[in-house]
């Protein structure tokens, strides 16, 4: 009588934990790739334009989680805004979700002094869903994980 409610107590709380976890990766991942973009690093990479693209920025995000999350899932929005108090951090709709495209500010990625909102995002999936409790806040049954980096871009020496 008393074990299947312990159970599923102590199912419930091994899957906060690991969903908490996971949030505070996402949000290591986001500060680190929002450094780069800070300080201008992602601007200075070698390549054909001078500028990390799109999928070399995904995977450099995707370095900085190092357990748990499939890189080909991981969902990056960065754009820019005149000002802290115009800048959007509000998670996008499950419509924007599954259509899955994101700005990125191919060419530019912020100059000195822009206001740069970066968003990581991921889906999580969620496996229990005993006596109510249920994690999942996206209509499909998982959950969105986001962190939001929100900088002023620092001017760089190029």
């Amino acid at each position: 009588m008393i074990a299947l409610p312990l159970l599923a107590l102590i199912l419930g709380a091994l899957q906060a934990a690991i969903v908490l976890m996971a949030q505070q990766e996402l949000e290591h991942a986001a500060d680190e790739a929002g450094r780069l973009v800070m300080t201008g690093q992602v601007s200075s990479t070698s390549g054909a334009t001078g500028y990390m693209t799109q999928a070399q920025f995904t995977n450099k995000v995707c370095s900085y989680l190092v357990a748990l999350f499939n890189c080909s899932k991981l969902m990056i929005n960065m754009q820019t805004a005149s000002s802290f108090s115009a800048t959007n951090t509000s998670a996008p709709s499950y419509t924007t979700l599954q259509q899955n495209q994101w700005s990125y500010m191919t060419g530019s990625h912020g100059q000195a002094p822009d206001v740069v909102i970066l968003q990581v995002m991921y889906e999580w999936p969620i496996f229990s869903n005993l006596f109510g409790f249920n994690l999942a806040s996206l209509p499909n049954g998982t959950r969105l994980l986001m962190a939001t980096s929100v900088f002023k871009n620092e001017p760089s020496g190029s």
